[in-house]
C-alpha cells in the first residue's frame, strides 16, 4: 500500500510530494516496502490524462518527488503512484478533510511577487540537540520514540544544513528560532555550535535565539549563553538594508514566555528611529491570541498576554515589520494578529522530528514568497515518517499545518534592499 500522501511544497514553478509504501509482514503489523516512486500531472483545466513528470526507479519506502518547471499561477491535477498502487492520504484530518489538495488531487501554483529575486533565508527552530527520546510531554507520557543506533537531532540537524545550501534551495541564510539544545548544557550548546560554525558565521550567515530548552537551571550558570548570546538579550543584524532581531522570550520557569522591560524597551528604540525599515522578527514563543488558544499547551505555553499586547502596539508603530517568525509548538502556522497590523505571525515546525524541516523566505522586490519544505536525507526521510505516530497518532493534524500554512505569499516594497 501507498499511503501518508502529502501535498508539501506549492512554488511558482515546483510542487513536492511525499508518501510511503508499506506491507503486512506474516504478523499482520504494516512494515516499510521499498518501491519506485512516480508523479502523474496534467492540467486541470484541460481533457488530456495526467502523465508522468517524475519517476526515480530507485527502491525506498519513504518517497519525495520534486517536480519543476510548472507554469505560475496553473491549475494541475496530481497522481501519485509506487509500483503501479496509487498513493492516498493518511486517515488525518488535515489531509483527508474536504478542499485539500491531497483530497481533491489538484493544487494550484503560486504568482511570484513583481521583480527581482534578492534574498532567501530559512526559517526553523526546535533542533532539541542532545534529546534521546522524542515524543514525550510530562513524565514519560505518552511513550516516546528513540532511534535505534543513532542520536536523531544531530542527523536532522545535518540534513537541515545539507539541504538549505544545496543548489536547488540556495539559502543565504538560516535564523534558528530557539531550543538548539535539549537542556543547555554546556555539551550540547558546545555540539549545536560546532556543527553550525561548520555551515557558516553567526552573524553573517546563521543567527539564533534561545528557547525554552536553552535557558540556564542556575541562575549563575549559563552555559548557552556562555557560547551564543547572554539571556534576555535582543540581538540585532542589518543584511542588504533588510533587520533582523532576534528577541530571547524565554523564562527561568516554565514552558511559557516573557520579554523583560530592558529588552523591550531597547525594541522600542529600535524600531522608533527606523520605523519603516523592512524588519523581520524572530523569537521562540508565539505571540498572538490565535496562537494561544489554539496550541495543545493552551495560554500559558506561549508569550504572555501582557507582552504580546506590547509588540502588536509597537509593530503598528514600525510599518516596517512584515514578519514574525517562532517555534516551540513544533507546527505550521499562521496566526491572525490581534491588531489590524500588516505583519505575518509564523509558527515553523521542528526540524528534530515529523514533518521534519523549515521554512524558505524568498524576498523579491514586490514581496515575498514562503515556503516549507521537509528534508531529504534518507535518515531524516525515514525517521520523520516513524515520529508521524507521535501523541497517540495525532501528531500530523497538529504538526504539518494546512498547505495554506505551508505556502503563501505577501506583497511588500522591498526595492530599496539589494541582494548582497
Amino acid at each position: 500500500m501507498a499511503s501518508d500522501l502529502e501535498l508539501v511544497t506549492v512554488t511558482d514553478r515546483s510542487a513536492i510530494l511525499t508518501w510511503t509504501t508499506r506491507a503486512r509482514d506474516r504478523h499482520g503489523r504494516l512494515r516499510p516496502i521499498p518501491a519506485d516512486t512516480e508523479v502523474r500531472i496534467a492540467h486541470a483545466d484541460g481533457p488530456s490524462a495526467a502523465r508522468t513528470r517524475y519517476l526515480d526507479s530507485r527502491p525506498t519506502a519513504y518517497h519525495y518527488a520534486e517536480i519543476d518547471g510548472l507554469e505560475p499561477g496553473r491549475d494541475y491535477r496530481f497522481e501519485a503512484y509506487s509500483d503501479g498502487c496509487r498513493a492516498v492520504p493518511a486517515r488525518t484530518l488535515v489531509t483527508r478533510r474536504s478542499g485539500t489538495p491531497e483530497s481533491t488531487g489538484v493544487f494550484t501554483t503560486a504568482a511570484p511577487p513583481p521583480g527581482r529575486l534578492l534574498r532567501t533565508i530559512a526559517l526553523a527552530n526546535d533542533v532539541h540537540y542532545g534529546e534521546h527520546t522524542s515524543g514525550l510531554v510530562v513524565s514519560g507520557l505518552p511513550t516516546g520514540l528513540r532511534h535505534d543506533t543513532e542520536r536523531y537531532p544531530e542527523f536532522m540537524l545535518d540534513a537541515l544544513l545539507d539541504d538549505v545550501r544545496s543548489p536547488d534551495r540556495a539559502a543565504d541564510h538560516l535564523i534558528l528560532a530557539g531550543d538548539l539544545t535539549d537542556c543547555g548544557t554546556l555539551d550540547q550548546s558546545l555540539a549545536v555550535r560546532a556543527r553550525l560554525d561548520s555551515w557558516g558565521v553567526l552573524g553573517r550567515d546563521y543567527f539564533v535565539c534561545r528557547g525554552n530548552h536553552d535557558k540556564p537551571h542556575r541562575h549563575d550558570q549559563d552555559h548557552w549563553g556562555a557560547v551564543f548570546h547572554s539571556r534576555q538579550r535582543l540581538v540585532e543584524y542589518h543584511l542588504g538594508g533588510l533587520r533582523l532581531i532576534g528577541l530571547d522570550t524565554t523564562r527561568l520557569t516554565g514552558s511559557g514566555g516573557t520579554i523583560v522591560a530592558p529588552q523591550r524597551d531597547r525594541l522600542r528604540e529600535i524600531l522608533s528611529a527606523d520605523p519603516h525599515r523592512p524588519t523581520l522578527i524572530f523569537g521562540h514563543h508565539p505571540v498572538t491570541s490565535h496562537a494561544a488558544v489554539s496550541n495543545p499547551g493552551g495560554p500559558g505555553f506561549v508569550l504572555d498576554p501582557s507582552n504580546a499586547a506590547a509588540l502588536h502596539t509597537l509593530y503598528r508603530n514600525a510599518p516596517g515589520v512584515f514578519l514574525h517568525h517562532s517555534g516551540h509548538t513544533h507546527r505550521n502556522r499562521r496566526n491572525r494578529p490581534d491588531l489590524g497590523i500588516d505583519v505575518e505571525f509564523l509558527e515553523v515546525a521542528a526540524v528534530k522530528e515529523y514533518p521534519g524541516g523549515y521554512m524558505l523566505l524568498r524576498i523579491y522586490e514586490g514581496g515575498y514568497t514562503a515556503n516549507f519544505y521537509k528534508t531529504r536525507s534518507g535518515a531524516a526521510r525515514s525517521w520523520s515518517t516513524r515520529t508521524r505516530r507521535q501523541y497517540l497518532g495525532l501528531h500530523p493534524d497538529h504538526a504539518l499545518g494546512s498547505c495554506g500554512d505551508r505556502n503563501f505569499a505577501g506583497l511588500r516594497d522591498f526595492s530599496g534592499l539589494t541582494g548582497s
